[in-house]
């Protein structure tokens, strides 16, 4: 299998978890399937009731942390002090004639890479697709954009091991500094890894359907373990993004 790296960051985050359409808006702690399911059919130009999504299957998705970030919450307001007919719209295909206030959760200078790994049939296409989108990528809500560099990687053999040993870290290098020296991250990923301890997360976030009369969703489980990576991977603050940089350009130079 070949793959793919997403590298996810911006000022702002949210990957709705539970509550799409309720007064509190969540957001988990890291990029659901449901959310990257649907940024990739968004690149390729597939509409929320064209259905498809079943291409996306056989893709293997893990998520390195980087930076977990901070969570704030934004108080929310839509379609005050307008007219009935100009206010938020019900189900019903009425208007609601006040304003609707929400909470909406997100996470604040968040940092996460994402490999993906698949069929070159599947990958091709869609590292095409991320390279020049038919719809903008964003971190889980139009709202927030993703930093550049965002695709650090179009095609790789082995995503996973760039991730271990490849991919420079968002992070301060650790006192001390030395070549022997480790910083401990947190992976999620969809296989237990062979050998290791992990923490099974069991999620409905497989996506179905997007229809808007229609969403559903299955469940899948996924595995966090927390992995020791070199620390030569960090590098102090004002360097970071230019390491960044200067891999996802490597590619372009190959």
């Amino acid at each position: 299998m070949s793959g793919l790296l997403l590298r996810l960051a911006g000022p702002l985050q949210s990957w709705g978890e539970r509550s799409a359409f309720n007064p509190v808006r969540d957001t988990a702690s890291f990029p659901t399937r449901s959310a990257l399911v649907g940024l990739f059919a968004a690149a390729e130009g597939i509409g929320r009731d064209d259905g498809g999504l079943d291409r996306y299957d056989t893709l293997r998705i893990t998520v390195r942390v980087d930076r977990p970030g901070i969570r704030l919450t934004d108080y929310h307001t839509v379609g005050g002090g307008q007219p009935k007919a100009r206010t938020a719209a019900t189900s019903g295909g009425s208007n609601k004639g006040a304003a609707v206030i929400t909470e909406r959760h997100y996470l604040s200078d968040a940092v996460f890479v994402v490999a993906v790994s698949g069929p070159k049939q599947t990958l091709a296409p869609l590292a095409g697709a991320l390279r020049r989108p038919h719809w903008a990528p964003y971190l889980g809500r139009r709202s927030c954009p993703p930093d550049e560099p965002f695709v650090l990687r179009h095609t790789t053999d082995d995503p996973e091991s760039e991730l271990l040993t490849g991919v420079p870290l968002s992070r301060s290098t650790p006192r001390g500094g030395g070549a022997d020296d480790t910083v401990a991250v947190e992976f999620l990923r969809e296989e237990a890894p062979a050998g290791s301890t992990a923490d099974r997360l069991d999620l409905y976030d497989m996506p179905v359907s997007f229809a808007r009369h229609g969403r559903s969703h299955g469940m899948r489980s996924l595995y966090r373990t927390l992995e020791d990576l070199p620390a030569t991977l960090t590098s102090p603050q004002p360097q970071q993004l230019q390491r960044l940089i200067d891999y996802a350009q490597t590619e372009d130079r190959a």
